[in-house]
């Protein structure tokens, strides 16, 4: 990779996407070869939101390239109350090789890469889950092939991981449409960037407010939580807004009939999603879930080289 962190889903090429999960795809079946890819190597896991899948993926991950993981909890450091953004980054820089951080503001993983001399990332920020839409256009990609010409549709609120689907996916030349409430779209500003890179991989890209429209015809439908962490206050007044673009059986029937479902997880089931359609042989839910390892495992090797 030409880019030294990975903060965005626009700090990686589709030549090296399309390189990346074919590594990924190499090390989900040849685990073994790979065993000492990052051997004594360390990265450090700085923890400012909990989680199930990041940690695990993570740690496991460098483990499986032969290097060792430290985690960091919030009581841990405290990011920029008990100590500075930069103070953590030029600490680390000289204790570890690659740093994960899962944070709040975009602009404490932005602010740790330009101080770090190491490579820096995201974890998952207010703004952006580009790790987590690897795994989700991955799972794609396995399942359905080809990914130029295929169609994404992402249902619910335009939050972090809806603009990671957008930056990545017009990258690969997947149609992406997000139907969200109205006042709840993507930030303009990256629908716009989207927009750009699909002009120039033949894409299209497109923010509405009718998911009905937005599903039909779509090779995947994506969802993902109401209220995200930090919005617990909301969740109440949320639901009420939200119910009419809850996915189910009705709404997956609008699109392909092949089509897959995709959910970042955890799932709040019979709110976002129902139980007869993540539970359905049209759910990829835990095979997504499992490729988070995978295209980790790559980016960490790639960044490590």
């Amino acid at each position: 990779m030409k880019a030294n962190d990975f903060i965005s889903a626009q700090d990686i090429t589709t030549d090296e996407l399309h390189a990346l999960f074919e590594l990924a795809k190499d090390m989900k079946v040849n685990r073994k070869n790979y065993l000492r890819s990052c051997e004594g190597m360390s990265l450090a896991m700085i923890f400012e939101k909990p989680s199930l899948r990041t940690r695990v993926t993570f740690d496991v991950g460098i483990q499986q390239l032969g290097g060792n993981g430290i985690f960091l909890g919030p009581s841990d450091i405290n990011l920029g109350k008990r100590e500075s953004v930069y103070d953590v980054a030029k600490n680390l820089e000289r204790m570890v090789d690659i740093i994960m951080i899962r944070t709040f503001a975009h602009s404490i993983c932005t602010d740790m890469a330009d101080y770090s001399k190491i490579p820096i990332m995201n974890g998952l920020t207010d703004h952006e889950h580009p790790c987590q839409a690897l795994a989700d256009y991955f799972t794609m990609w396995e399942i359905k092939g080809e990914l130029k010409g295929k169609k994404l549709t992402y249902v619910g609120d335009g939050n972090n991981v809806a603009h990671s689907l957008l930056l990545l996916g017009a990258r690969l030349g997947v149609d992406v449409s997000v139907a969200t409430p109205k006042g709840y779209e993507p930030d303009i500003a990256v629908v716009e960037n989207a927009k750009k890179d699909a002009q120039t991989f033949g894409a299209t890209i497109e923010a509405t407010n009718d998911a009905t429209a937005a599903v039909a015809g779509a090779d995947a439908v994506y969802t993902d939580v109401w209220a995200s962490m930090g919005q617990e206050s909301e969740a109440e007044e949320r639901k009420k807004i939200f119910t009419p673009y809850q996915v189910n059986g009705a709404l997956m029937a609008k699109a392909n009939a092949d089509a897959i479902f995709l959910h970042c997880l955890p799932a709040h089931r019979g709110e976002e999603v129902t139980d007869e359609v993540i539970d359905s042989e049209q759910s990829v839910v835990f095979q997504e879930a499992e490729n988070r390892l995978h295209v980790q495992k790559a980016l960490m090797h790639e960044l490590l080289r």
